[in-house]
């Protein structure tokens, strides 16, 4: 890891890290990736090596689609999502919104939009894709260590095109 991303891994692992991603970088990320179809992304999606993606669902309450850039880890054929919020005592609002509507969709960098079904990661599958996507960003654990809930894990499969 060279000095970059010590920085950034760092940063992002503190208060205001975590507030200027939220806040900061997602609302950018969030036009940014859209726009260019998922090929450009913040100084986040740089260090993060081009493993942020922008998740599309459908809002729990409102019904309405939702734009989120997300840090996801490819994993066998889908990804995983750590529904962490950074530590906050309660997960975020996209972990509620595929609970509510698991059929959503990923914009990955370099392969487009991808239909997927979303699914809560339990037992042993849990624990592997949790051990996966600390392999990728190991601040998880200082999040996980901020808050008193499990944090939740959230696998995305491809839809299966007939």
């Amino acid at each position: 890891m060279g000095f970059y991303d010590r920085l950034v891994d760092g940063f992002a692992r503190t208060l205001i890290g975590k507030w200027t991603f939220f806040h900061v970088f997602t609302p950018l990320d969030r036009r940014l990736m859209r726009w260019s179809n998922g090929t450009l992304s913040s100084a986040l999606g740089t260090y993060l090596q081009g493993n942020v993606v922008l998740l599309r669902c459908t809002g729990a309450k409102s019904g309405k689609p939702r734009d989120i850039p997300l840090l996801a880890k490819p994993l066998d054929d889908g990804w995983v999502l750590v529904a962490s919020a950074g530590g906050q005592e309660k997960s975020p609002a996209w972990y509620y919104n595929l609970r509510a509507h698991p059929h959503c969709s990923l914009l990955v960098p370099h392969r487009g939009e991808i239909a997927c079904i979303a699914r809560e990661a339990e037992g042993a599958e849990r624990d592997h894709a949790w051990q996966a996507a600390n392999t990728q960003y190991s601040g998880y654990t200082v999040y996980q260590q901020r808050t008193q809930r499990r944090i939740p894990v959230m696998i995305l499969a491809p839809e299966k095109q007939t």
